[in-house]
């Protein structure tokens, strides 16, 4: 008796270009499920009503274009790994659609075996677990920055990055600071973990990070 498969992952690709999409789409096709559509405003309504495992968006796109796009979706608190796909290749592009919410980058033209790569990357190591939910906000490790439940962006410091990516990992555990030091800031101490707490919450909420009397920190659950 054969066992079935596993179900192929779902991806979305956006993209305005038919040609261009029906080549990627079956290049693609042997690997992942995959929905085009060709407006933003198609994408974004794809991307809230249905769950992918990973997304490609063109940054040019007629009406809502791809930065927009997944500025949306991230303010939405959905978390799943995108690609933008850009012919625009200066610094400034980059930094621009990263901080939307884009994962990578690949500038067009592009080698259809680098795009396979780059989403198997993503889907490997820096999918859903780089976007964490914590309550009603999202950390991106990433972007080094919180999402406030309006969609307002807090950017932080590489430590401050770091003690939320270690509370985050684990949000039901208690971290002491301890164990905080060991694993994200070797060499500092427990008072410099006190001092980080309290630079994340003054930038953001107090309720970000949770203390527990005795025994240390753990991520919190802001409304």
């Amino acid at each position: 008796m054969s066992t079935p498969k596993d179900p192929l992952p779902r991806l979305l690709y956006v993209e305005d270009e038919d040609q261009t999409a029906a080549i990627v789409t079956e290049m693609l096709s042997d690997e992942y499920l995959v929905d085009h559509a060709r407006t933003g405003e198609a994408g974004l309504e794809l991307a809230l009503g249905r769950r992918y495992d990973v997304m490609v968006v063109d940054r040019r796109l007629p009406g809502l274009e791809g930065a927009e796009l997944l500025s949306a979706v991230r303010t939405a608190h959905i978390t799943t790994p995108a690609i933008m796909l850009t012919a625009l290749g200066t610094v400034e592009d980059r930094v621009s659609g990263l901080d939307a919410g884009a994962d990578d980058y690949l500038l067009k033209p592009f080698d259809f075996d680098e795009l396979r790569a780059r989403l198997r990357a993503l889907r490997r190591g820096r999918g859903p677990g780089s976007r964490r939910e914590i309550g009603d906000w999202l950390f991106s490790s990433e972007s080094l920055a919180l999402y406030a439940p309006d969609g307002g962006r807090i950017p932080l410091t590489q430590a401050e990055g770091d003690l939320l990516e270690l509370l985050t990992s684990s949000p039901e555990h208690v971290f002491s600071r301890e164990e905080i030091v060991a694993s994200a800031f070797p060499g500092g101490s427990a008072g410099s973990v006190d001092a980080l707490v309290h630079y994340v919450r003054r930038k953001s909420t107090p309720e970000i990070i949770d203390t527990v009397r005795a025994r240390g920190y753990r991520s919190g659950m802001p409304r």
